[in-house]
């Protein structure tokens, strides 16, 4: 969420940079500005009677004592006018703060300065690439090695819940595990600290990073609790920060985590949604990050690197997109998506996703942090970012490295599985 001083301070800064997500700002920037400046007014006016009262309160005391009593029953009753004063102003006060909050909520984060201009994916630009395209003959997508090597079975999982929840078996099951394993095994080498989140969360997490109230309709919701299957590790893990004020030394802050991901990916249909492309349920691993403002975009930098070391690793072909401001989440200032080439299906998949939130996650989760010696306090900057997602990993893992006689796992992922070979 902006801040009501960035936003007072730089109103057409604001929503010029906000033009570059395709925002039109204008509006909801003026009306914001209005209902701040009544707050102000009606704070400060509801101070000052607030303060007349209280001297009028000691002043009837002292006229008792004296004597005074037909002054002081009479500025009892100007005590009383006071009170109905102060609580019409309180009333209008909480209904001013509402609506001004219902329209922060509205207004995604500003983009980086570095973000593209651009509407679609289309207008994503690449700024790294690495790995060769194998050259296959005959390839067979993932969903047809799948079934032919009994690693996956897609319509058990329609029959067990629905389409977009596979199920993994035998040696499906143990290439799951091992990559779960190996990203975890990379993160605490890059001195991520491993945490276990629930997979429910309550509104309040929700609404800390972002989830809502712009994505309920993406989340699954658990109805008689009130709550919400997350989307992703980031929202619990990042969530353990809210309401927290850490010390400038404890920064940056690491975390990592697996988890399943839940997401309703209404109205998704067609050949690029088919086998693991998209899912409803899948395994990710996220790593999380709480950083000082002033180095936030290096430590967003070496986030990427450890990304585009696990696909290297992987000897997967990769690339890295910075995406304009068209193709953006709502929260994001900054993002690089990194994607895979698909050998059978000819295609680049995405399998993650690494960002930096500045304070805009921060300013929700009243996330802050404090300098040494100093009482003054600032927002801290979130980042988070998939490493990795595996289903689509999977998906290239078996199209790109099969063979006549089967598909061949990574050398780093045979610690992990314990074979070398599907056949």
């Amino acid at each position: 969420m902006l801040t009501l001083k960035l936003i007072q301070d730089n109103r057409q800064e604001v929503i010029e940079r906000l033009k570059v997500k395709g925002f039109d700002a204008a509006g909801i920037i003026d009306s914001i500005i209005g209902l701040d400046n009544k707050r102000k007014a009606t704070q400060s006016e509801s101070d000052t009677l607030q303060a007349q009262m209280n001297n009028l309160s000691k002043a009837i005391g002292q006229m008792f004592k004296e004597g005074k009593t037909a002054e002081a029953n009479a500025a009892k009753e100007q005590t009383v006018a006071l009170k109905d004063q102060i609580k019409e102003l309180t009333n209008t006060l909480e209904f001013t703060e509402k609506e001004l909050q219902n329209l922060l909520v509205q207004l995604p984060n500003l983009p980086h300065a570095s973000v593209p201009v651009g509407r679609s994916a289309e207008d994503n630009e690449i700024v790294r690439s690495g790995g060769s395209v194998p050259q296959l003959k005959n390839a067979l997508p993932h969903w047809e090695l799948a079934k032919k090597y009994d690693l996956i079975d897609f319509e058990l999982g329609v029959k067990l819940t629905g389409a977009g929840f596979p199920v993994y078996k035998g040696k499906g099951a143990k290439l799951q595990r091992a990559l779960i394993n190996f990203f975890l095994e990379e993160a605490a080498k890059a001195g991520y600290q491993e945490v276990m989140p629930p997979l429910m969360v309550n509104e309040d997490s929700g609404f800390g990073t972002g989830q809502l109230p712009d994505k309920e309709g993406q989340m699954y919701h658990v109805t008689l609790d009130n709550l919400y299957l997350i989307p992703t590790a980031e929202v619990p893990v990042t969530n353990i920060y809210r309401d927290v004020i850490l010390n400038a030394s404890q920064l940056p802050v690491k975390n990592c985590a697996y988890s399943a991901c839940f997401r309703r990916e209404a109205g998704s249909y067609g050949k690029d949604v088919r086998g693991l492309n998209r899912l409803h349920q899948f395994d990710k691993v996220e790593i999380v990050q709480i950083a000082h403002p002033s180095n936030s975009y290096q430590v967003l930098e070496s986030m990427v690197d450890h990304v585009q070391g696990l696909v290297e690793k992987l000897g997967l072909p990769w690339r890295i997109l910075k995406l304009c401001g068209g193709d953006m989440s709502f929260t994001s200032a900054l993002t690089f998506d990194f994607e895979v080439f698909s050998a059978a299906q000819e295609r680049w998949l995405e399998v993650s996703s690494v960002s930096n939130f500045e304070n805009f996650q921060a300013n929700r989760l009243k996330l802050r942090l404090k300098e040494d010696g100093e009482k003054k306090t600032q927002l801290a900057h979130t980042l988070n970012g998939s490493a990795l997602a595996l289903p689509r990993i999977v998906a290239a893992l078996l199209e790109n490295n099969q063979f006549e006689g089967g598909i061949r796992i990574p050398e780093v992922l045979v610690p992990f599985c314990g074979f070398e070979v599907i056949n």
